[in-house]
């Protein structure tokens, strides 16, 4: 096979004895798969791309082969998923610690002040969520020291790429199924990832429990959003299974009937799937906001809740990894204990021992603001100087962050495409084991792990997140 000039850069090939022809014949494999398939992703060089489907699209950045995984470690993630799912909806039903947690937060994070605001309207009305859903994703990395899987976020509100992730497990099973002889792996060591379908099953039956068959499912997006068809395949798999109907932008003519329905453009929602709401820049004007306290006061099922968003904050993560923290909230000490087995080590800023190591060693931490998504964490000398800062100024800035245990992967060789074009590079590898939970009133409906998500980075790159450009996506190969 010719090589076109610009889709291939020319590496010196050594990796698991692949020479660079095969290589280049799996990269333009993969490259059809991905235009076959759905693997894709808005195009930002092209202006209408993330408005128009269908218009600018590129492959989504992904990985050639699989990440090597200790099964041992993959088990455990897939225990401890659902022992997550329950935790948070534990947590979210307790009003008093959730702002007692974040009271000092709020002082100096506008944007989390904002949601604790909502959540204390609905506390002073005594607002009950009889049917609470969660579409989760708990984020871990192996440390190569300890040989222990532990978690870097818990993710609560718009766990993203539940619709791509599983087609990256398809596109490396379908090269396996080809060129795994040549390789020396085995395609059926690729484990299965369901996650769309298991996402869509739980939004599905989440309509189920509100009974109003009419009742749309409302997904909040991002204008231009480029990571419009993760979201499209979530979607689509709702619609082609289930007689549901599906909006995609948040309208003006929303309204609340005095029952509790929540109408918008005249049309009754059952559930309200958030794909945005995250980031202060979600909330560019007061608008914004009273249409999250609109949407918060209706009957409608929210996924997910202000609470379960609050239960999924960084501080509350540093919370509950403090001693006896967890037995406020479950019970099986069994459970408990493979928590604790995955927390890293998590600390506020009021702790002054703490502190003092991470000004003398920086690089064995991370600090991190309460935001999600990618580009927000502070690392190595950063954090010295903005530990210092924060010292020397005296004010309750500190109580925006928390101070993590620094995560060190085993680093690897890897082929990575982006833009059609395969880079060989040192990489490590983030593994994100979704989680779907469901329950009205007293009745658990749902709760169990929904397939998973692996992003691979360049090792010297501190970020992690694909749609913010630091990362490919991957899937795993059990060992």
């Amino acid at each position: 096979m010719e090589t076109q000039e610009g889709i291939f850069q020319k590496t010196l090939i050594d990796f698991h004895g692949i020479d660079e022809e095969l290589i280049q014949k799996m990269v333009y494999d993969a490259l059809v798969w991905c235009s076959l398939h759905g693997l894709v992703v808005g195009d930002k060089s092209v202006q209408r791309s993330g408005k128009v489907p269908g218009v600018g699209l590129v492959h989504a950045p992904f990985a050639l082969l699989p990440m090597a995984f200790p099964e041992s470690h993959w088990n455990l993630a897939c225990e401890v998923a659902p022992i997550f799912n329950e935790l948070i909806d534990r947590v979210s039903l307790d009003g008093k610690f959730l702002q007692e947690a974040l009271s000092r937060t709020k002082k100096v994070d506008a944007f989390t002040s904002g949601l604790l605001d909502i959540h204390s309207k609905m506390l002073e009305i005594n607002k009950k969520e009889e049917i609470r859903l969660g579409l989760h994703r708990s984020d871990y990395m192996l440390d190569e020291k300890t040989k222990l899987l532990l978690q870097i976020e818990l993710n609560t509100i718009s766990s993203s790429f539940a619709g791509l992730s599983c087609r990256v497990s398809e596109l490396h099973r379908s090269l396996l199924n080809y060129y795994g002889e040549h390789i020396g792996l085995d395609p059926r060591r690729i484990p299965g990832n369901a996650s769309v379908d298991k996402f869509a099953e739980a939004l599905a039956k989440a309509c189920t429990e509100y009974n109003r068959p009419r009742a749309l499912v409302m997904v909040v997006v991002q204008p231009e959003e480029r990571n419009m068809y993760d979201q499209h395949w979530l979607c689509a798999e709702l619609k082609d299974r289930y007689p549901f109907n599906l909006l995609y932008k948040i309208d003006e003519e929303g309204e609340i009937l005095p029952d509790g329905t929540l109408l918008v453009g005249g049309q009754e929602i059952s559930v309200v799937y958030f794909r945005a709401g995250y980031a202060p820049t979600d909330y560019p004007s007061e608008a914004e906001w009273r249409a999250r306290l609109l949407m918060e006061q209706s009957s409608a099922v929210k996924c997910p809740s202000i609470s379960y968003q609050l239960a999924g904050t960084k501080k509350i993560q540093q919370e509950l990894a403090k001693p006896n923290m967890l037995e406020r909230f479950l019970d099986n000490k069994e459970d408990i204990a493979k928590l604790r087995k995955c927390f890293a080590g998590l600390w506020s800023l009021e702790d002054s021992d703490i502190i003092k190591k991470a000004i003398e060693r920086p690089e064995l931490f991370v600090m991190k603001p309460q935001r999600e998504g990618g580009g927000n964490n502070i690392y190595n000398d950063d954090v010295r100087t903005n530990l210092v800062r924060l010292q020397k100024e005296g004010t309750q800035e500190d109580a925006a962050y928390i101070l993590m245990q620094r995560i060190f992967p085993a680093v690897s060789l890897t082929f990575l495409v982006r833009e059609g074009i395969c880079h060989k590079e040192h990489a490590v590898s983030e593994l994100g084991v979704y989680g779907a939970y469901l329950r009205n009133k007293e009745k658990v409906i749902v709760n169990e792990q929904c397939g998973y998500l692996v992003r691979t980075k360049v090792s010297s790159s501190n970020e992690g997140g694909v749609a913010a450009g630091f990362a490919v996506l991957d899937s795993i190969y059990l060992n």
